[in-house]
């Protein structure tokens, strides 16, 4: 059934082609253009909302020197666009923008692009191919994530199961909470403090500057990391008062709940879940898959913490049996919608890193299910092997509060329960205490082996969910080669077409755009021996096709003070297509230039 619903998502077509990562989506000037003059700015549009760093652009004159440019603003308040302007006086050749910038799902971006002013140069600054990011930064950054994922899991799991499974022996789980809370708060600085040189692709060096820290406090990454804290010291709070009742109170509930929902918004506030299609639903879809994930792991780790010693209550295994069929049905449900949202197609499940990661974790969910299941199994089988007088038990009325199986109190902090079902009661004055059965110590064993099988896989889902957080997601990626392809194809044809006639040299520049099939602009700007611009009494341009012996088709030119150019000349087929270019000097002189121009389907 799951299977089935996984293929029918996949099937489904997206609502908006925009998705998690941001795909640049034009330049202004064209990548690989050649412009007749300098431009003021240069401006990229993207797939999605950028964020933008003081750093976010390098441009590079053909000699590798870097131009001096303005600061990278929005173009006309457009969030998914980036700006910079250009000083006056660029020169002439080919310059290299390299730029970099944040997606609204807080992971950053680059890249680089070319264009040429009057004409190609000889030499031009190198497009940067190396890495965009520190390894170390990176690394340090990702095991953070890590971290973060793995600590929220321990915290809100194991208050979640002894919050609903309400074991009789809760003292061995307070190490699991501090573990959970000061390790979330250690991942959560750690990432706050380390934002900053990841955005910029700097060395973990970068951290200790606070200007740059200030930066990050004031970006909606560093909005998201800050409320985790705040969450983070309300729950600390929150604990420390549940943990001098007996059992906590519905308002202990409530608030634990908000808490919980609180934690989990802080990363699908920051995360996949922020940006591209249906980012409402996507968000709340990440809220309860992470608080499924850690009410399943954390729960998980909790039981074997307790299976360590003794053999919990039946009605404590029991309850976390039951918790975890909810966790794992929600878990499946919302799985699906996120893969179906990362990935766009089934093709993306084989053809990008985000699908073979997701494959991967998949098998391993299914390891971890068949773990759980006999885990499962082992529970129904004691259940139904009780006997009326264990069940008997089960419904027995509780100790008075703040009593331990012996009845004296507990000490400072969480509170032990008073015995549930299956708990053997203490032995009565004057008895000799009985050994626990060898079958109970075996079934123990085996269901300890179960959970410990369930925790180490679950250590490698969390590991692989980890690692896509920070992947290009299948639809983003697809939408990227979508782009670098068009980009590739030749946007522009810049033919050079050098004449003499009557004493008369110089050198026709004819611009081609976009070069392919169907409607095309032409632009042509004549240029004397000196290499500046030369006024002509009249400019022809016609083109042949003689593969198919198609042509003359002329191009309706006019002058357009400095340039001659026209929008509307339509070449039917892909090919080499002949270009005439007819340049007139004077009343009676003119000379006619043929170049060959490469037309793209």
């Amino acid at each position: 059934m799951l299977l089935g619903t996984f293929l029918l998502l996949l099937l489904l077509p997206g609502a908006d082609p925009a998705s998690a990562h941001a795909a640049l989506r034009a330049t202004d000037p064209a990548d690989g253009s050649v412009v007749p003059a300098a431009p003021r700015s240069v401006t990229l549009t993207f797939t999605e909302s950028v964020g933008l760093l003081d750093d976010s652009f390098r441009v590079l004159d053909p000699t590798g020197h870097r131009v001096p440019t303005g600061d990278a603003e929005h173009a006309g308040g457009h969030a998914d666009t980036a700006r910079i302007g250009l000083p006056a006086g660029l020169g002439r050749g080919t310059f290299t923008v390299a730029w970099r910038v944040v997606s609204a799902d807080s992971h950053p971006v680059s890249g680089a692009f070319t264009f040429s002013v009057g004409a190609p140069s000889a030499t031009a600054a190198p497009v940067p191919t190396g890495p965009t990011e520190d390894p170390l930064t990176a690394f340090l950054y990702g095991t953070a994530r890590g971290a973060a994922y793995l600590a929220a899991a321990l915290l809100i799991g194991t208050a979640v199961f002894v919050a609903v499974c309400r074991p009789t022996r809760v003292r061995p789980l307070r190490g699991l909470l501090r573990a959970g809370g000061w390790g979330l708060a250690g991942a959560t600085v750690l990432l706050l403090v380390l934002r900053a040189p990841y955005e910029t692709g700097d060395g973990p060096s970068a951290a200790l500057d606070l200007d740059a820290l200030g930066r990050t406090l004031t970006g909606r990454p560093g909005w998201a990391l800050l409320a985790r804290l705040a969450f983070l010291a309300a729950s600390a709070l929150l604990l420390t008062h549940a943990a001098r009742r007996a059992r906590p109170s519905r308002t202990h509930l409530s608030l634990g709940a908000v808490l919980a929902v609180g934690l989990a918004l802080t990363w699908a506030a920051a995360e996949h879940a922020s940006a591209g299609i249906q980012v409402p639903l996507a968000m709340a879809s990440a809220v309860v898959h992470l608080l499924a994930m850690a009410a399943w792991l954390g729960g998980l780790t909790a039981l074997l913490v307790l299976l360590r010693r003794d053999t919990p209550p039946l009605a404590t295994v029991t309850r976390f049996s039951h918790l975890a069929m909810l966790s794992v049905t929600a878990l499946a449900v919302t799985g699906l919608y996120q893969s179906w949202r990362g990935l766009g197609t089934v093709s993306a499940l084989t053809d990008t890193s985000y699908g073979r990661l997701l494959l991967a974790k998949l098998a391993a969910v299914t390891v971890l299910l068949t773990a759980a299941d006999w885990s499962r199994r082992w529970v129904a089988e004691r259940a139904r092997a009780a006997t009326p007088a264990e069940r008997k038990e089960e419904l027995r009325m509780p100790q008075p509060v703040g009593a331990t199986r012996t009845g004296t109190p507990a000490p400072d902090g969480l509170t032990e329960r008073p015995p549930e079902a299956g708990t053997p009661r203490p032995p009565e004055a004057g008895t000799a205490p009985t050994e626990p059965s060898s079958d109970g110590d075996a079934h123990r064993r085996a269901l300890r082996r179960s959970v410990l099988v369930e925790v180490l896989v679950a250590a490698v889902v969390l590991a692989l969910t980890t690692v896509l957080t920070g992947t290009l997601p299948g639809r983003a990626e697809a939408e990227a080669q979508a782009t670098r392809q068009a980009a590739a194809l030749p946007a522009t044809s810049v033919v050079m077409a050098p004449f003499s006639v009557a004493g008369h040299r110089g050198t026709v520049q004819v611009t081609l755009d976009p070069a392919r099939t169907g409607d095309n602009a032409v632009e042509a700007v004549v240029y004397g021996a000196d290499g500046g611009l030369a006024a002509v009494p009249e400019l022809r341009i016609a083109f042949t096709f003689p593969a198919q012996d198609i042509g003359p088709l002329n191009a309706d030119l006019t002058d357009r003070g400095g340039y001659w150019a026209t929008n509307a000349v339509n070449l039917p087929l892909a090919g080499t297509w002949t270009m005439k270019v007819t340049v007139r000097v004077s009343d009676v002189d003119q000379v006619t230039v043929q170049k060959p121009v490469r037309v793209a389907r």
